[in-house]
């Protein structure tokens, strides 16, 4: 196997749920193949590096295999070889994560009629 789409791997890699998901990722700007945007359709051989944005999670990896398939996540994780430095960015921000807590998460909803009130208050 000489290439395999970009779209596919990141699937087979499990870091992306469906294969839609990781193509709307591809489309969107939020996988990089060796520095530089790229499409859905454009193949990736071993030894390409991915900066691979999803949600708050990066990851820069290399790629070690390719496959067309999803399998299991210990064969996934076989793919590719995450660097040493996006490995300790990860861990930061997972502790980063544990020990703040978002300023919207006490917020469920619209705002009730006293405490739209209260914002009106503190506003002013």
């Amino acid at each position: 196997m000489s290439g395999v789409r970009i779209d596919k791997w990141l699937w087979a890699a499990r870091f992306f749920k469906t294969r839609s998901l990781a193509t709307d990722a591809v489309g969107g700007g939020k996988i990089k193949l060796n520095g530089a945007p790229t499409k859905a359709s454009r193949d990736v051989k071993i030894g390409d590096r991915l900066d691979i944005f999803n949600g708050e999670t990066r990851w820069e990896v290399t790629i070690q295999a390719l496959s067309e398939k999803r399998g299991p996540a210990s064969e996934a994780r076989l793919l590719y070889e995450e660097t040493p430095d996006s490995i300790a960015a990860r861990e930061a921000e997972q502790m980063r994560r544990k020990f703040e807590t978002e300023p919207a998460a006490d917020i469920h909803g619209r705002p009730t009629k006293r405490n739209r009130r209260q914002m009106d208050r503190f506003g002013r």
